[in-house]
This record gives structure tokens, C-alpha cells and sequence, in this order.
């Protein structure tokens, strides 16, 4: 089962050297800007007509007439700042209120591997009072869709890829499962080996900055939302003095390692799917599932899992049903709460022998659209994950690791542990195991914890909060399900955030908000930052 990846870079010994050599500045000085007001050094992107989202984006339509799309080039290794570049491509919606507009929210919906470029002008509704005041901002990071994307397999074989068996049980599947992952690793150095060294997060957090200054802001004004915490982080510890207002949102755990951090998913999944259960379980004869407990609807989820195992069903087309895609479309459906029916209506399908539900979440989360195509968010997922961390496991350590994962989650543990060896053999070196997010000297950043999210457990905020410093992170709760907390519409997580985007009132440490009974925070009022 893909999932996001949980590792980041920090900085290294060089940072220091790398930094005085590029055109990124710790913010330590004024910053000397042209009559465009980009940063000298620093070309201002010609903005002009968004197309529609390339297949390596994802599905998507050409965004509206309010909508503006340009290219930023950076450089490919900030190393060598004068060496050859490659494009970033960005798109924004301007700011309604001129007068009152603050500057540019840059936007990273996590992965990584996530199109900005695709998912902003979807989203933006969500964001509505915030475009008052700001310009919209997102982009393809380095490695994902229009920006230099990493490559690997072609669709024909991705649909192969993903069809094979990711949870071997026997030698012959254990043999099977490593040829299938070398030749995908060996697809993506044939096709991307010139960019796979530099898509790590510390470079992808340089080019934030690079962006930040070509869009003219002194500030560098964020919502990382899932890895865009991690990148953010990232961010704040490289440029404390450029943070202006942040906000991250379903919080990666900085200080997990690629194996903790996927323990620790498989056990979010796990509590996700028994909340789901129980919520089916409390609504009696119009639950759709067979079972008078939460328990006992996750048996019979087992259940299917190795039914399928042995036996897969009917999907779409001549395609069918196997027990990785039926797992990949539950984990797809616990992402948000709004999924809940479609998994209940997809369970029920698959236990009566159709599958086809259940496969169309399962590509989803893997990035392949209705016509069979994929987006590159699994190529870039892998290849920033790994660019970033240096754990590589043998196949003795994962085996070893396995009861642990299957004690976690008898439904997504087995499928998590075998995903440790995503890195194994890569092409390239990563990092560290790790990122260093501290931060001081930075602005308040906003860092919000859902106390349902499978993906990035809630004990990840408090983490990044610690790590980032006294006086940086401030901690909100939202007891609530899925994964983040704003796009949940809860009123009071919102009215938080719009409170210190919008006016920079900081709220109160330790501010609690509730799903089902939404209270106004009280915010610690503060001067705007």
C-alpha cells in the first residue's frame, strides 16, 4: 500500500556553505528588490493563461479565468547556484481586496508528489475568506508534475506494478515482490537519473524561498497541509527570519524515522478504520455492513482481505479486484470522513463480489485516472522520500519488524511493513533519517493536530512543536476524523486560522477544538506578525 512518505532533509554541514553561495538569504538583511519587486538576482515569473493539468498533474480541468499560471526557473543543484536550472511551475488566484491584500499564501498539499498546479484551483473554495486578502499560491515541486517530474514505468506497466502482490507470504512471492520493486527502481533512474539527487526537501525548501522572493514578499506567508508540514519545517529551520505567517496542518512527526513513522501510520489507519466501524456500528439497521460490533465488521474485513488474496474479484474492465488494491482503497476512503459511505457502499459490494468500487479509491490513491493514466505522484513520492531519508532496510530486518506492524494493524500492517523496503537499493544516497525543523528566531507557526488522522498521527503535532522551539510552534487540537483539520469546515478550526492569517492574532496554546460541538477559540491577542 503507497503511502505518504514521513522523511525529510535537514540541515547538513554544508547548509552553511550552500546558503552563502545561492541567491537565498536567511532573511538576516534587507533584501534589495528591482522595480518589479522580485528580489535582485531573482526573475519575477510572467504570469499568463493556465492550461489543463498534464498527465503527470492528474485529472484536472483548465482552471478558470481567475486563475494565472507561470514558470519560475531554479537552479537543479544548489551547489552550483549558476548551473543548469530547471522550471517551477506555479499558479495563483489574486487577492479580492487590493487594498487590504497582505502579500501571497504559498499553498503545499503534501505527498510528496502532490500537484499544486491541480489541486489549488479545486481546493481554492475551501480558502475563500483567506483569497480576500491574499493571492492564492501553489506550485509542482521539483519532481512532480510540470517541474522537471520524476519518471519511472509507463501505465501499462504502473497497472502491473501495482496489481502484484506487495505483502509477500511465501519465498516464491518474497522473490517476486523484489524483482517487481528493482525494475521499478531501475525504470526510474533510466528516466529521471539526472534530477533524483536534487528533489530532496531541503532543496524543494530553497526553491520555496526562490519563490518567495520572485513573488516580492519580504515574508513568506504558508499552509503546509501533510507533507507540506515537513517541508515547511524544513523551511523554518533554513530561513527562521523569512517566516511570516504559518500554518501546518495534519502534522508530520519530525522526529520518527521512515520505520517508526510508518509503525505509526499503520496504527492511525488501524484507529481510523475502527472509528469508521464504530460509526456504522452506531447507526444499527441503516449500516450497510454485517456485524454488531466495530470488531466484528473489522473481521470481516480480514476476512476479505485473504479471500482476495486467494481469490481476487471483478474490478473494472478485464482488471481485478487483488487484496493490495482492496486495502490501498480502504486507506483511500479514511483520508476524510465525507469517504465514510463510499467505503461502507464498497465493502458491501466486495463482499457480495464486485470490486470495481473499491479499485476506483485504490487508483485514486494512486494517481491513475478513468482512461488509465497515472499522474507521477507514486514516481515522486518514492523518489523524495528515499532522496530524503537513509534508512534501507534488508529484507531480514523488515521480516523481523513484521509481528510488530501486524500487532499494530491486522489490516494495513502487513502492507506498511513491507513498505520499508521502498528504498532498498535506490539509486541515491538519502540525507538523514530525520529533519531538523528547529527553528528560532521564526514567527509563530500554527501547528493543528487531528486526533482521528490515520495518515499523520496527532502525537506528530506536539512533536513538531517541541522540535520547532519555545516561542514558534503553538499547538491547536481538533478532535475530529480524517486527515487535516481546516478543510474539515470546522468552524472553529477555521475561525482560528483565518484569525491569525488574516489579522495575526495567534490563539491561545493548547486551544482545543471539538467536531461535533465546535466552540470559538479564545484567541491570545498579539501584534500582527
Amino acid at each position: 500500500m503507497p503511502t505518504h512518505a514521513l522523511r525529510v532533509a535537514a540541515a547538513t554541514a554544508t547548509a552553511a556553505a550552500l546558503l552563502a553561495t545561492s541567491a537565498c538569504s536567511d532573511g538576516g538583511g534587507k533584501e534589495k528588490r528591482g522595480k518589479d519587486g522580485a528580489a535582485q538576482g531573482i526573475k519575477k515569473p510572467k504570469w499568463g493563461e493556465c492550461e489543463a493539468p498534464t498527465p503527470a498533474e492528474g485529472v484536472g480541468q483548465v482552471p478558470g479565468k481567475d486563475w494565472q499560471c507561470a514558470v519560475l526557473d531554479v537552479p537543479l543543484d544548489y551547489a552550483e547556484p549558476e548551473g543548469e536550472t530547471i522550471p517551477l511551475a506555479l499558479i495563483r488566484a489574486k487577492a479580492r481586496d487590493k487594498n487590504k491584500r497582505i502579500g501571497s499564501l504559498v499553498f503545499n498539499f503534501g505527498g510528496p508528489g502532490g500537484s499544486g498546479i491541480s489541486t489549488l484551483p479545486g481546493a481554492a473554495k475551501d480558502y475563500g475568506a483567506l483569497r480576500e486578502r491574499y493571492d492564492l499560491v501553489s506550485f509542482d515541486p521539483r519532481g512532480v508534475g510540470r517541474s522537471a517530474p520524476v519518471l519511472c514505468e509507463d501505465d501499462k506497466q504502473l497497472d502491473a506494478y501495482y496489481a502484484a502482490d506487495s505483502s509477500p507470504s511465501t519465498p516464491e512471492e518474497e522473490k517476486q515482490f523484489l524483482a517487481t520493486s528493482q525494475r521499478y527502481k531501475e525504470a526510474c533512474e533510466t528516466k529521471s537519473g539526472k534530477v533524483l539527487p536534487h528533489v530532496g526537501t531541503e532543496n524543494a525548501a530553497r526553491d520555496l524561498d526562490r519563490i518567495r522572493q520572485a513573488l516580492g514578499d519580504e515574508k513568506l506567508y504558508y499552509f503546509g497541509i501533510s507533507y507540506g508540514t515537513e517541508l515547511g519545517g524544513v523551511y523554518a529551520h533554513l530561513f527562521p527570519k523569512n517566516v511570516g505567517r504559518a500554518v501546518f496542518d495534519a502534522v508530520v512527526d519530525p522526529t520518527k524515522n521512515s520505520e517508526q513513522g510508518a509503525l505509526g501510520q499503520a496504527k492511525g489507519f488501524q484507529l481510523a478504520l475502527g472509528n469508521f466501524a464504530q460509526d456504522c456500528v452506531n447507526r444499527g439497521d441503516s449500516c450497510q455492513l454485517q456485524g454488531s460490533t466495530a470488531k466484528e465488521i473489522e473481521a470481516n474485513i480480514i476476512k476479505l482481505q485473504k479471500e482476495l488474496a486467494v481469490k481476487p474479484i471483478p474490478g473494472s474492465g478485464d482488471r481485478l479486484l487483488t487484496e493490495d488494491a482492496a486495502t490501498n482503497g480502504i486507506a483511500f476512503a479514511l483520508y476524510s470522513k465525507e469517504a465514510w459511505p463510499l467505503l461502507e457502499q464498497g465493502l458491501d459490494e466486495a463482499e457480495g463480489g464486485q470490486g470495481q468500487l473499491l479499485l476506483a479509491m485504490s487508483d485514486a490513491l494512486n494517481g491513475r485516472d478513468p482512461k488509465g493514466t497515472y499522474s507521477n505522484i507514486g514516481s515522486a513520492n518514492t523518489a523524495i522520500s528515499c532522496a530524503d531519508s537513509k534508512d534501507r532496510y534488508t529484507l531480514a530486518q523488515t521480516k523481523a519488524k513484521l509481528p510488530e506492524f501486524r500487532a499494530a494493524s491486522p489490516v494495513f500492517g502487513d502492507f506498511l511493513g513491507w513498505a520499508m523496503m521502498s528504498c532498498t537499493d535506490w539509486p541515491v544516497a538519502g540525507a538523514w533519517n530525520t529533519p531538523d525543523v528547529s527553528a528560532p528566531g521564526s514567527a509563530p507557526i500554527l501547528v493543528i493536530g487531528n486526533t482521528g488522522d490515520p495518515a499523520t498521527p496527532y502525537e506528530g503535532a506536539r512533536k513538531m512543536v517541541e522540535r520547532l522551539g519555545p516561542g514558534v510552534g503553538v499547538e491547536l487540537t481538533f478532535k475530529g476524523e480524517g486527515h487535516g483539520a481546516y478543510n474539515s469546515g470546522d468552524p472553529c478550526v477555521q475561525q482560528a486560522v483565518n484569525s491569525y492569517l488574516l489579522d495575526g492574532k495567534v490563539p491561545g496554546g493548547g486551544t482545543v477544538c471539538t467536531a461535533s460541538k465546535s466552540q470559538s477559540p479564545t484567541p491570545t491577542p498579539t501584534a500582527p506578525v
